[in-house]
């Protein structure tokens, strides 16, 4: 059987050359973020639903005809998203978590936000939403605690984790997939439907089922194979030419059984399909030993990211099949330097020579959900660092144009301009540091030891600070309201004086530290009113950075952030945090926490200069946030907060390569806070990740104290501690700020009771699980009174209210 395509035809304008061009998906946001600001209004109950959707509706077909008009062939659909896709796929499948009220009929947009965002009672049957929370617009009591949220594999972007039972059957329970591949057609062009495939998705997802110790959550592919034959039959029959299944797990070490599933699956699918053909894609990491199943798979088209595995490229070629397509991504989908098309048109020449024309496309090397949507937004991006970037639209055009060029159409004039470009960036001053990269080079091991050993340090902290038992404290940021945010704005536009937006900085802090004392919170924050991002915010301030006006990305739902962009050398011209810190403190007697973000962190959460190792990079961060703490030190701050919030999605795919990572992310954060004396307690927190197969890491670190996000796993995260007999401090949050979910006393004191169960005592602490900049203080404020009130319980049972 033959897999080669029909001679590619103009859908909506259409490449110019006879390779033909595609894309694995595109950000969902918008370029002002519009489906943020809409979905954040549904769920305030401000707008109906018909409006959100109709905001959707209207962001796809900008995409999709911007797409078209950049000359690109295949346009993807259903890689649009009102939270996540991997949620959507689970609804699709009807894979809903048994605690949801949920009829069996259409999973549809209401319960997939139930889903993400815990669920409470709904009051409406209208359609519209229910005051922070969302329902199935039933008009039913439902409920339930959010699902679970991890990393999108060693990206910033989250997603939802599927759950699998024993008992867990699926269903084709929505039709979004097929809404959108109609809507698509009906501007004339020719969709690609996206759908992760059936063994990633089992892989991703997570086995909640204490009842039966032994299930096997890939038991469940013959039941779920049937609903993916289902879907494809239908798209095929609706006039699908080609659907897209992202398998990205084959970046990962399959073991037997998974690599039987994907043998088992693809036979399957591929008659499924029928006349609709199936493009497989892997991305993210090289295929190493999976390379021989990836190229066996029974599909007619394969996608390769050529970007993170150029060194693999020629191993692939060499074994090639005859009957396939190769789409090769050569453009990088995750970050946002320009491509250099020289090297580009190396590679994609060598796959012309073996494979022909008629088996190439073009495409990015992931979606590009991970970059931001044009630079044509970026009216005061400096521009001299500006001409080294491509973001999703000039990405889109970078496609069409090395087409183009491969095919011998292309215009000579867009090579030289870009060969020029590249030329401008190598050669340019801004980008190396002598005395940085002096610095780095004269680092030694005694930076990275702090004078005493743990247990030492613990009794000199507890005779300073004072703290009672499970003392309580939260992550750091409070919500940044409208009138935050408002006079930030002002301050941006000039209307608003540094001084007086200072005074009101100043005041939010004082309100925000005095409530913290009224309630009784042991170890205050000062709230980080002056951050807009706890990235960029030492980004901006940091020699080295550059920064976007709308250079944002989608984090998780909602949730947008704009990373910073690393350039060049860091340096740290001056203290950052001081001025904030030390007046904070001068508001309470209480121990003031000051809060920085990590090396690492800052790295990962960067759009990173590609010239130099990362590792590189990060001993820079480390310096200059080295030289942040000691500042605070000196300043009288006894407690440090360095947040590696981001140290685990920084592992590479492969375990082999685990360990060089792990070697200098440690030693990155051990330089920032090595510097200070024994009496200065040093914090750290981390997102929600799988601790166990790092937890040696994070144990080497050598914080005092860790906070981390447990309760959406109840506390189950924290087993990874516990079993490692972890030494430090630690803090595991009791209650899931990213839910609008109010929890009890009751709930976060049994929580906490779980975690005393397993900790010493004395090493316990008691906060929120992430910080609360994104929640209102009509969330946030009963919370935390509840916190302290737990906390205050377990003291008087443990017949404890002295310090330790």
């Amino acid at each position: 059987m033959s897999y080669l395509h029909d001679a590619p035809g103009r859908y909506g304008g259409g490449s110019m050359s006879n390779i033909r061009t595609h894309i694995l998906g595109y950000p969902r946001i918008g370029e002002q973020r519009e489906l943020k600001k809409a979905t954040e209004l549904y769920w305030k109950g401000e707008i109906p639903r018909a409006a959100l959707e109709a905001i959707g509706k209207d962001l796809r077909k900008r995409n999709w005809q911007k797409q078209a008009a950049a000359g690109i062939d295949l346009v993807p659909c259903n890689d649009f998203s009102f939270y996540d896709q991997v949620l959507d796929a689970a609804c699709l499948f009807g894979n809903v978590p048994p605690r949801f009220t949920w009829d069996g009929g259409s999973a549809g947009l209401d319960l997939r936000f139930q889903i993400a965002r815990g669920a409470r009672e709904v009051k409406k049957d209208d359609g519209s939403c229910c005051g922070g929370s969302c329902g199935t617009g039933t008009g039913e009591t439902s409920g339930g605690f959010a699902g679970e949220m991890t990393k999108w594999f060693d990206t910033n972007y989250h997603y939802i984790v599927p759950e699998f039972r024993a008992d867990t059957k699926f269903k084709l329970s929505d039709t979004k997939i097929f809404n959108e591949f109609h809507e698509a057609k009906a501007l004339g062009l020719n969709p690609k439907p996206v759908l992760v495939g059936p063994v990633s998705y089992l892989t991703l997802g997570k086995v909640q089922d204490a009842d039966h110790a032994d299930f096997n959550r890939y038991d469940l592919l013959e039941r779920l194979l049937p609903v993916y034959e289902d879907i494809l039959a239908r798209l095929a029959a609706e006039g699908a030419e080609w659907i897209q299944l992202d398998e990205p797990v084959l970046a990962l070490d399959l073991d037997a059984e998974q690599k039987a599933c994907f043998a088992a699956s693809y036979e399957r699918l591929a008659k499924a399909a029928g006349t609709a053909k199936l493009l497989v894609a892997s991305y993210f990491g090289e295929l190493r030993d999976n390379l021989p199943l990836f190229l066996g798979l029974p599909v007619a088209a394969l996608h390769y990211d050529a970007v993170r595995c150029a060194a693999e490229v020629e191993k692939l070629l060499a074994s090639f099949p005859a009957d396939k397509i190769l789409s090769l991504g050569v453009i990088d989908g995750r970050n946002i330097w320009k491509n250099d098309f020289d090297a580009s048109l190396g590679l994609l020449e060598q796959a012309k020579q073996k494979l022909g024309a008629e088996r190439l496309w073009v495409s990015a090397s992931c979606s590009l959900l991970h970059t931001p949507v044009t630079l044509a937004s970026e009216k005061k991006l400096d521009a001299e660092v500006k001409d080294w970037l491509a973001f999703a639209d000039e990405k889109l055009a970078e496609i069409s144009t090395l087409a183009a060029l491969l095919s011998g159409t292309g215009d000579e004039a867009a090579l030289e301009a870009n060969r020029a470009s590249q030329k401008r960036r190598r050669e340019s001053p801004r980008i190396h540091n002598p005395a940085v990269k002096a610095r780095v080079a004269a680092v030694t091991a005694a930076d990275g030891q702090r004078a005493s050993a743990f247990p030492q340090r613990q009794q000199v902290q507890r005779e300073k600070l004072k703290l009672p038992l499970f003392p309580t404290t939260s992550i750091g940021s409070f919500p940044q309201t409208a009138e935050v945010r408002a006079a930030r704005a002002k301050w941006k536009k000039g209307a608003l004086s540094d001084a007086d937006y200072d005074a009101f900085l100043k005041e939010e802090t004082r309100k925000c530290v005095e409530w913290q004392d009224e309630i009784g919170i042991d170890m205050p924050v000062h709230g980080e009113f002056e951050r807009n991002d706890m990235v960029e915010y030492f980004g901006e301030q940091l020699d080295g950075y550059v920064f976007s006006q709308n250079g944002w990305v989608q984090s998780y739902g909602s949730r947008c952030v704009k990373p910073p962009i690393l350039f060049g050398d860091i340096t740290r011209p001056r203290p950052m945090t001081v001025e904030w810190t030390t007046f904070a403190q001068s508001v309470t007697k209480n121990p003031m926490k000051g809060m920085l973000t990590g090396p690492v962190t800052i790295l990962n959460w960067s759009f990173v200069r590609d010239d130099q190792p990362r590792a590189v990079s990060c001993k820079q961060l480390a310096l200059a946030i080295r030289d942040e703490v000691l500042d605070l030190e000196k300043a009288g701050v006894r407690v440090i907060q360095i947040d590696e919030a981001a140290l685990r999605e920084g592992l590479p795919l492969r375990r082999s390569e685990w360990q060089e990572y792990l070697d200098w992310a440690v030693e990155s954060f051990r330089i920032t806070a090595s510097g200070v004396r024994d009496e200065t307690q040093i914090h750290t927190h981390m997102c929600y990740s799988e601790f166990n197969d790092i937890i040696a890491a994070i144990a080497d670190m050598d914080a005092d104290v860790i906070t981390i996000e447990t309760s959406r796993s109840n506390m189950e995260l924290l087993d990874a501690f516990v079993e490692f007999q972890y030494p430090n401090e630690i803090g595991p949050g009791v209650y899931d700020i990213h839910s609008p979910r109010i929890p009890t006393v009751e709930q976060m004191e049994r929580l906490i009771q779980k975690a005393g169960a397993v900790i010493p005592q004395g090493n316990l602490w008691v906060n929120p699980d992430c910080g609360l900049k994104t929640r209102g203080w009509a969330e946030v404020k009963p919370a935390l009174v509840k916190m302290v009130e737990a906390a205050r319980r377990l003291r008087v049972a443990a017949g404890a209210e002295a310090a330790v």
